[in-house]
């Protein structure tokens, strides 16, 4: 795979950017030292469609199905999304603070937005991630380190690793030795 490019506002080059409203800045004096893992599937278990992207951005359509009405009103981006093909949009700046971790802890600091990049893989705890994702995550990952290198190799963890009892993704599907090889 090609190197993925970081321009100095925080934006990969050649890739999809749908910009989500849910962000804000990061206190001044935070350093992207994390990188989060995820799992996300709009309906729960189904897969395509843009629901994602409609979520992250504020735009989800609740007639289109009956779980939609319950998460409609939440406010929530990651800085990426990796669908199923290995595609890779871009919803936040990696400078800014996307709104993706919650009420989280990492090495004993707190609140993990301030200091992470949030990257959502489209599928959910049980299902088995794509090749073409796994991919497509050690490329973002290395691009990420090489342009923010306070992210080191073992800060690179799940969603479920920061937030314990209340999130579960990107689940026990998710091959974490694979991705080890991969970065």
């Amino acid at each position: 795979m090609t190197k993925l490019f970081i321009d100095d506002a925080g934006w990969l080059q050649s890739v999809e950017v749908i910009q989500s409203p849910n962000f804000d800045a990061r206190p001044t004096d935070s350093k992207i030292k994390l990188v989060v893992v995820h799992g996300i599937s709009l309906p729960p278990g189904e897969y395509g469609g843009g629901h994602i992207q409609n979520f992250f951005c504020n735009n989800l359509n609740v007639d289109a199905h009956e779980y939609f009405g319950s998460i409609c009103e939440m406010k929530v981006s990651a800085h990426c999304l990796i669908e199923r093909d290995g595609k890779l949009l871009q919803f936040v700046s990696f400078l800014d603070r996307a709104w993706h971790a919650g009420d989280s802890e990492w090495m004993g600091e707190q609140a993990c937005n301030d200091f992470s990049i949030g990257i959502e893989l489209e599928g959910c705890d049980d299902h088995a991630y794509t090749e073409d994702q796994y991919l497509s995550l050690a490329n973002l990952i290395a691009s990420l380190r090489s342009k923010y290198p306070a992210i080191k190799k073992e800060a690179i963890t799940g969603h479920s690793d920061i937030a314990p009892g209340r999130k579960t993704d990107p689940g026990l599907a998710f091959d974490w030795e694979k991705l080890r090889r991969l970065v």
